[in-house]
């Protein structure tokens, strides 16, 4: 049996205290000190959810292009330099670009990740091909080919993949995402969608949708928020990403609200996926929330705002936990 040991993450702080785990299981936690010598020592956290990326655009970082730092330039769809390349791209570069990202993922302690999928019934079948030999847990949110509603499409969507999230209420005619949120909420199928991430969008037609959940709200007010926040939808952010383009999340005004706030390294074109970085960068830039708060919101809170296990690093719990060196929060362990 093996221990760890240090401060250990839980719902109302960090605590002292140590994990033994063997066969990856955990069987005993305690406070203070090990009873035998820790393997490491450090903060004891769950495994990590990074909660928006997009790796289909992973092959785009090792063509050493100067990416243009307008969004809907580099991004949006149909005619966004990222669609462009995706659509010129061999399967097997970005397959192979997605296993990378995936696997930068997992030694990084990413437990689950949600992917906004572009390119239909392909990209799904894509990130499936990617995903066939490693152990993560994905949740594949898929996208139709076009800006517009074809119910064969979508059901074939839905069918094959975990739920569909759309760029943004702006480039879409909002009778057809109607249409696409019905669908989705009728299969029980996740629904979400980027929200005011480079204009301010009507949050009632957001809202409308009855989103699982919000990506970016960078553009968004302080009513927004609440609103958002009132409906109990939580709101990814995505600074590193948003950095790139010149834009900075609101962190007092998010921390004012109290918004239930997630993380996610967004296209893996701009920032390698890991979550940590996500976090240390926000810590560079802004005081407004702890250690403790952001690891919290990339662990426990993102697991009970997308409805996961989150009763976990208890007796009998599977042995899914990283062992962080304090300062610097470099992982020392991640187990597997």
């Amino acid at each position: 049996m093996d221990y760890v040991s240090g401060e250990i993450l839980t719902e109302n702080g960090f605590k002292s205290g140590y994990i033994a785990f063997e066969k990856g299981k955990i069987a005993q936690t305690g406070s203070g000190n090990s009873p035998k010598k820790p393997i490491y020592k450090g903060l004891i956290v769950p495994t990590f959810v990074n909660a928006h990326t997009h790796i289909g655009d992973s092959f785009i970082r090792e063509k050493n292009i100067d990416l243009p730092k307008n969004i809907e330039e580099l991004v949006a769809p149909p005619n966004g330099l990222k669609h462009k390349l995706l659509q010129e791209a061999s399967d097997e570069n970005i397959i192979e670009g997605m296993e990378k990202s995936i696997n930068i993922m997992i030694k990084s302690g990413t437990k689950y990740f949600y992917d906004f999928r572009e390119n239909g019934i392909l990209g799904i079948s894509q990130l499936k091909a990617a995903l066939r030999l490693l152990n993560i847990n994905s949740f594949i949110l898929s996208r139709p080919n076009t800006l517009n509603y074809n119910k064969n499409e979508v059901n074939i969507l839905l069918k094959n993949s975990d739920g569909i999230a759309i760029s943004s209420i702006s480039d879409w005619d909002y009778s057809e995402l109607q249409k696409i949120a019905r669908d989705a909420r009728g299969k029980n199928k996740i629904f979400a969608l980027h929200a005011s991430e480079r204009v301010r969008e009507n949050i009632d037609n957001i809202l409308d949708l009855k989103p699982n959940f919000l990506v970016h709200m960078i553009k968004a007010s302080e009513s927004d928020f609440i609103r958002a926040k009132e409906n109990k939808i939580p709101i990814i952010i995505c600074p590193r990403a948003n950095s790139f383009y010149g834009l900075k999340p609101n962190f007092k005004l998010l921390k004012k609200v109290g918004v239930n706030l997630l993380f996610g390294t967004d296209n893996a074109m701009l920032n390698s996926p890991v979550i940590l970085d996500e976090i240390n960068f926000v810590k560079s830039i802004s005081k407004d929330f702890s250690t403790f708060e952001l690891l919290y919101m990339i662990t426990f809170g993102a697991r009970k705002a997308l409805n996961l296990d989150w009763d976990i690093l208890g007796p009998n719990s599977k042995a899914d936990f990283a062992v962080l060196e304090k300062k610097s929060l470099k992982p020392l362990y991640i187990s597997t």
